[in-house]
Parts: structure tokens; C-alpha cells; sequence
């Protein structure tokens, strides 16, 4: 489903000619990640920012010397220290009274696996950095292999019968950290997305953001049906749209319908989810047990619904 970002808001004049990411750059027809940087420069119009991004498709993106894709400084780091590296520059701003916001744009591989040692620390010493994942549920750009945010059922090019582990818990993980701020973001919800991008560059200390990011490469989807994929799991419960405030404080943003119809259509839509045997009756277990726990944390105790 083909539609504007923020209606159009986002499609000015100031944002074709100062954008974040830049028209020609390298980045797939359909990219969760060039969504979310069209939205971000809408939110950052009044900050000054400086971006880390370590080995991901969003290094590429930036493209080679001297040109570049990224309309702001960036530094390209090594796969596991994106957070150090944005903790140095954080300190580096601190010292010298800038307002400069930092941020960290990594993929899931960066960030569940091989960052997450940095990724801890960052959190644990509260760094007054935004970390923004763009989860596309795979290592996109070394030839689509499994990492811990790959969904059960998911082919990969690693597992190509299907991922048996059920998708890591990033942002219980994050809440444990007891950072200012986490929350979930789906790009099909536009007001909801803003929003929370501008509180994060508002607010101080470790903040952390989980984007779904449609890969149609790895999804093995068509690219014009990314935010309808993101709206679909939405809907279905199985990507849960919430914030944590200072790990401890849930608040559900997303009300799903829990419709089996959405996510069967999820799953139909991604050749990644055939002939793997998940089906929506498999998932729905585990979609039910994690939002009984996100109730529980809201303090709204009830139960999920299943349709019939």
C-alpha cells in the first residue's frame, strides 16, 4: 500500500533540500530504514545531530568518500562499537556545552548480537545518547543470515527451513537497564512515530528505539507493501507498539484487534514464512503469553484476545 509519509508534511521544500538521507542514495526500493530517516528529519528540524552507524545496511547506504548519502556528520564504527563510539562524542559534546544530539542508527545484527556488549554498557553508564535499531530481522547486508531478532519460522539464508528460536526480547532487555526511555515504533503509525522520535531527542540519558524495518530483499516481499506488512503486525498483535519510562513505567500505545485474518496476511505476503510449517495458529501462543505480560506491566490485567 503506496502512501505519504505523514500525509505530506514531510515532502517540503526544507526537508528536499536539507534532508537526512539523500534522494540517490543506495538503499533497496521499499527500505523500512530510508521510511524512518524521512520521518526523523521531520522530528530533528530544530536539532543539531551527529550520527554513529556501525557495520549495517545503513553503512552502505552512506556511500564512499567524498560523497555521501547522510545529510548530517556520521561516523562509520566497527560492528560492536557503535555505542562506545557515540559515548565518546556524547562526552566530547558535554564538555564543550554543545547542544549537539547524538545517535546511534544500527541494525539488529549490531544490536542484539554483535553490539550488544557496548550497547550494555552505554546503557548501564546511562550515555545521553538516542540508540535507534531498525530491526529488518536479519543481517541484510552480508546475504540475509539469521540473528536473534529473526523470528520463529523465518527462512534465512543460515537457517532455510526456518528459525526454531523464538525473536530475543530487546526492550525487556533495555527496561532491565533502567534507562529514561524505551519504546517500540511502527512506521505505519505516523503521529505515533513522530512523537515518539521528538520526546527521545528531547529527553536526557540513554534513550532506545525499536523500529520495525521492512526488508523486502530478505522478507522476500514487495516493496511497495512494507508499511502495510508493519500495519499487519501491528494489528495482529505480534509487533506490540508500547514505551518503558526509566524501566519500569509500560504504557501500551496500540490497542491490536488480534485478528488471525492480519496475521495470516502477514505471513502469506512474505515468502520467508513458506513451506517453513509456521502458521498463525503456531504464533499465536506466544503472541498471547507476551501481551498478558505487557497488561500485567501496564497494569491493564487482561487477558489477550484469540479469535475463533
Amino acid at each position: 500500500m503506496n502512501e505519504p509519509v505523514l500525509n505530506g508534511i514531510a515532502l517540503t521544500e526544507k526537508d528536499r533540500r536539507d534532508p537526512l538521507l539523500r534522494p540517490g542514495n543506495s538503499n533497496c526500493g521499499g527500505c523500512g530504514m530510508s521510511n524512518l530517516m524521512q520521518m526523523f528529519r521531520r522530528a530533528a528540524a530544530d536539532h543539531e545531530l551527529k550520527m554513529v552507524v556501525p557495520a549495517c545496511c545503513a553503512a552502505v547506504t552512506g556511500g564512499t568518500f567524498p560523497q555521501s548519502a547522510f545529510g548530517i556528520p556520521t561516523i562509520m564504527s566497527t560492528f560492536a562499537s557503535a555505542a562506545s563510539v557515540a559515548s565518546g562524542l556524547a562526552a566530547v559534546a558535554q564538555l564543550n556545552g554543545e547542544g549537539t544530539r547524538i545517535v546511534c542508527l544500527a541494525g539488529d545484527g549490531g544490536t542484539y548480537d554483535i553490539g550488544m556488549g557496548t550497547l550494555s554498557a552505554a546503557a548501564e553508564r546511562n550515555e545521553d545518547i538516542l540508540y535507534i535499531c531498525y530491526d529488518n530481522e536479519i543481517y541484510g547486508n552480508t546475504g540475509g543470515q539469521r540473528s536473534s531478532a529473526t523470528p520463529a519460522g523465518a527462512a534465512t539464508t543460515s537457517t532455510p527451513s526456518g528459525k526454531r528460536e523464538i525473536k530475543k526480547d530487546i526492550l525487556g532487555i533495555m527496561a532491565a537497564h533502567r534507562i529514561p526511555y524505551a519504546a517500540s515504533i511502527s512506521l505505519a503509525h505516523g503521529d505515533d512515530t513522530l512523537r515518539k522520535l521528538q520526546y527521545a531527542l528531547d529527553t536526557r540519558g540513554f534513550r532506545f528505539l525499536h523500529v520495525l524495518s521492512p526488508c523486502p530483499t530478505g522478507w522476500k516481499s514487495e516493496p511497495a507493501m512494507g508499511i502495510e506488512l508493519v500495519r499487519l503486525a501491528v494489528r495482529s498483535g505480534l509487533f506490540p507498539v508500547f514505551e518503558i519510562f526509566d524501566g519500569e513505567r509500560y504504557v501500551i500505545n496500540v490497542e491490536p484487534d488480534f485478528s488471525a485474518e492480519a496475521l495470516m496476511m502477514y505471513l502469506s505476503l512474505q515468502r520467508r514464512f513458506r513451506n517453513t510449517g509456521v502458521t498463525e495458529e503456531s504464533l499465536q501462543p506466544n503472541i498471547e503469553r507476551y501481551w498478558n505480560y505487557l497488561r500485567l506491566m501496564s497494569g491493564r490485567i487482561v487477558p489477550a484476545r484469540r479469535d475463533v
